[in-house]
């Protein structure tokens, strides 16, 4: 199972330090290697249809149309992985844009 960020990262109103420079440059780093980890992914979600026999279905909506896929017992946790994983690129995307955000405020890239 991915790990959760575990820290908010937000954008600095004011000038980086070296230390603070420093630390962005090694979180982003870090973040790159979890990217390389998180094959395979997919986005969309799992839903559960019917009260009395409940069923487990992955959906994606795509170009306007939704899409089902019938899991059942054996697809159902490789479902759920593909799908963790998914969010979590999502949650270290959003982590890297801040903080190249403020890498890139104090021209401390490259």
């Amino acid at each position: 199972m991915p790990q959760p960020i575990g820290r908010k990262v937000e954008m600095k109103k004011k000038e980086m330090t070296k230390p603070d420079i420093a630390e962005s440059k090694r979180r982003l780093r870090a973040l790159e290697k979890q990217l390389g980890k998180l094959a395979p992914l997919m986005r969309g979600s799992i839903v559960t249809n019917g009260a009395k026999h409940p069923q487990s279905y992955f959906s994606l909506n795509k170009d306007k149309r939704t899409y089902l896929i019938y899991l059942g017992e054996g697809r159902l946790e490789k479902a759920k992985l593909l799908s963790t994983n998914y969010k979590r690129l999502l949650e270290i995307v959003e982590e890297m844009t801040i903080l190249n955000m403020n890498l890139l405020k104090n021209d401390a890239i490259g």
